[in-house]
C-alpha cells in the first residue's frame, strides 16, 4: 500500500473530490494548508501599509491506496489540478508497512476498505 499525499490549490479541491468519487475513492483526509516554493508568497496593502504574505493557503488530501492504484490516482489530481502555472502544487507518494482499524482490529487491505 501507499500513502498519496497531494497539497494543491483550494479552488482545486471540489474538482478533484467529485472527479476521486466518481472513480470509487471515498476514503480521504483533507486538511488546511499553508506553505510557500517558488511563489514566495505576496505582497498586501492594509490600511495603507504594506506587508508580506510569506504564506500561501492550500489544501492537503491524503489517501492510503494499493500499489496498483497509485499511478491512476496520479494521473487524476494532474488532471483535475493542473493550471500549468506556478503554484498548483505536489504529490507525495509514502509506503504504508501496516494499516489497524481500531474499532475492529482489522489490518492490511481489509482496514482500508
Amino acid at each position: 500500500m501507499k500513502k498519496v499525499e497531494a497539497i494543491i490549490r483550494a479552488e482545486a479541491f471540489i474538482s478533484l473530490r467529485e472527479a476521486l468519487s466518481l472513480r470509487g475513492f471515498s476514503g480521504l483526509t483533507v486538511s488546511e494548508a499553508a506553505g510557500c516554493g517558488k511563489q514566495k508568497g505576496k505582497q498586501g496593502i492594509f490600511r495603507g501599509n504594506k506587508f508580506e504574505i510569506n504564506l500561501v493557503p492550500r489544501v492537503k488530501v491524503e489517501m492510503v491506496v494499493d500499489d496498483d492504484q497509485v499511478e491512476g490516482i496520479i494521473d487524476l489530481i494532474v488532471e483535475q489540478c493542473s493550471t500549468e502555472t506556478v503554484g498548483d502544487g505536489k504529490i507525495f507518494i509514502y509506503p504504508v508497512e501496516e494499516v489497524v482499524r481500531i474499532r475492529t482490529g482489522e489490518r492490511g487491505k481489509q482496514a482500508v476498505l
